[in-house]
């Protein structure tokens, strides 16, 4: 017995290692990657970009282009609901782009900084940097690169990540066609989210401002004395909607402000 288990362990040893394989990508998140180090910010980026289905990158045709802060978790979340709502609400397939740090520890994670808008208190306002990186840096890249449509921009943040969006519409009104802010956290820095917008050239701009009903009440509040502010205003540079998010908590209904925003960006009504 002895002879036989030992003869066995010779064999397994001599048989030869295969290489490790790489995972194949799950296909509703497939397309490409590439990394960004951003001279406006002084770090870098992990730019995941999924590609629509049936994505072809010879044909004519751009795609709707979806920027996600947050990618680190917003990306792989929403890709595969994107690919859903084609088939479910009949949205058009889309590019998606998640900007993301590569993990969440804060040594590499900057959110609290890159997403911060400028305000009284505020010590570390990164937004103002961060705009400067989409907009010189990686939105030109994407739309060299990829079957992306300018006129058809769409931007999606959550949280804090909810606050850029605002300051994104306010400051730079025409850089977005769509904005989708979820449960934005906007108490710190909110001056310059309630300061006049920019004036933009275009009159087909949509800004979406999602909130949980199971979100922290303080957000909730904010959130809602944000959009009576900007409902009260005369003019705005975009068309307005609030969406209360039933039974939705602040992160983990991220699917259902993108859903709710989306079908708000392109006319539909979500399927039951």
């Amino acid at each position: 017995m002895r002879l036989l288990l030992g003869l066995t362990i010779l064999l397994l040893a001599a048989m030869p290692v295969r290489a490790q394989e790489t995972a194949p990508t799950p296909a509703a998140m497939r397309g490409d990657y590439f990394f960004v180090s951003s001279t406006e910010i002084g770090r870098g980026f992990h730019i995941y970009v999924r590609y629509p289905e049936g994505y072809d990158p010879s044909a004519r045709r751009l795609y709707p282009t979806v920027y996600v802060t947050d990618g680190d978790s917003l990306f792989p979340m929403l890709a595969p609901v994107q690919l859903f709502l084609h088939y479910d609400d009949g949205l058009p397939e889309m590019l998606m782009v998640g900007i993301a740090y590569g993990g969440f520890d804060p040594s590499v994670n900057r959110r609290n900084i890159d997403f911060q808008t400028p305000g009284d208190g505020v010590e570390q306002a990164g937004a103002e940097a961060f705009q400067r990186f989409l907009v010189e840096e990686l939105i030109p890249r994407i739309e060299a690169r990829y079957r992306s449509d300018p006129q058809r921009r769409i931007l999606f943040g959550q949280s804090r990540g909810g606050a850029f969006v605002l300051y994104s519409a306010v400051t730079d009104p025409d850089r977005f066609w769509g904005r989708i802010a979820s449960n934005p956290s906007i108490t710190s820095g909110i001056e310059s989210l309630l300061s006049p917008a920019a004036p933009a050239t275009r009159r087909d701009l949509n800004l979406i401002v999602a909130s949980g009903t199971r979100d922290r009440t303080d957000l909730q509040s904010e959130a809602a004395l944000w959009l009576s502010d900007w409902e009260a205003r005369p003019s705005r540079p975009w068309m307005l909607h609030g969406v209360r998010i039933e039974g939705g908590t602040h992160a983990a209904d991220a699917p259902a402000a993108y859903r709710q925003g989306m079908a708000r960006l392109f006319g539909q009504k979500p399927a039951l």
